[in-house]
């Protein structure tokens, strides 16, 4: 994933809003979200080159996002366990988001860089390995949170763009607006070049990865996604996927109910 955008016990109807789009290589294997054969109530897309995943839900109401941290500057290990195993792990465990995401904060090290964003019907926990200083996990608060390829709420102007924009949806009409927040999401807008981050890439791909919405002939946005559990329970995950040239190819919708 690199950007999404995180609305957590905000909403008095909808305690859980999550819009976020995927942005990877075009070459890359992914299978689209569905429910998976060996763990059925998980509903998730599957990374078939390292077998993770980058974002999914459970229907007990648990959630987990990926996204990479992006510096060409900082090292890494020299032979990381794929991010997507941070996801899969968690959706596939009974650990709190806290418990696991203090987890994920010792064992940082084992990964290139990354953010995780996961919770339950009644705690929320972020983690990055690459916060100065000991490493820790953060237990959120109600609100609203963006992040994409640097630290949670890094002002870049593809997060602030997605912020201003979803911050303002009314929310309360999402069942019947999700393609709505699919054609918010579909921000192609690039950064003006005094506005772009500097993170070791050249100055034309930070133009191009300044945007919500990627297109690009080898590298874009693969997939956007919607997670939402209204107040009774009701729940849903809606999965529209791209080809190379942003053009929408496949929808998949998982309405279900959420147990007492």
């Amino acid at each position: 994933m690199c950007i999404a955008y995180l609305a957590w016990q905000s909403h008095p109807d909808w305690p859980l809003f999550i819009a976020a789009n995927r942005d990877e290589f075009h070459a890359r294997p992914a299978r689209p979200a569905v429910p998976w054969e060996d763990h059925p109530g998980v509903i998730a897309g599957i990374d078939e080159a390292a077998g993770g995943t980058w974002l999914g839900v459970t229907r007990q109401g648990r959630f987990a996002v990926l996204t990479n941290y992006r510096d060409l500057n900082l090292s890494g290990p020299s032979n990381p366990v794929s991010r997507g195993e941070l996801v899969k792990n968690f959706l596939t465990s009974q650990d709190s988001a806290l418990d696991y995401a203090e987890q994920a904060a010792v064992q940082g090290g084992m990964y290139a860089g990354f953010n995780l964003l996961i919770g339950d019907r009644q705690h929320a926990s972020y983690v990055s390995n690459q916060w100065p200083g000991p490493r820790h996990a953060q237990t959120l608060t109600p609100g609203r949170y963006v992040v994409s390829n640097h630290l949670l709420d890094t002002a870049w102007p593809k997060t602030e763009r997605l912020r201003e924009v979803l911050n303002h949806f009314p929310v309360e009409h999402l069942e019947r607006s999700v393609n709505r927040v699919f054609e918010l999401l579909k921000d192609n807008t690039q950064a003006p070049d005094h506005e772009l981050p500097h993170t070791g890439l050249s100055l034309e791909k930070e133009r191009l990865l300044s945007s919500p919405f990627i297109v690009s002939p080898d590298y874009g946005t693969r997939c956007s996604t919607v997670i939402a559990i209204h107040k009774s329970g009701r729940a849903l995950f809606s999965e529209l996927t791209y080809d190379r040239q942003g053009q929408p190819v496949e929808r998949h919708d998982w309405p279900w109910q959420l147990p007492d």
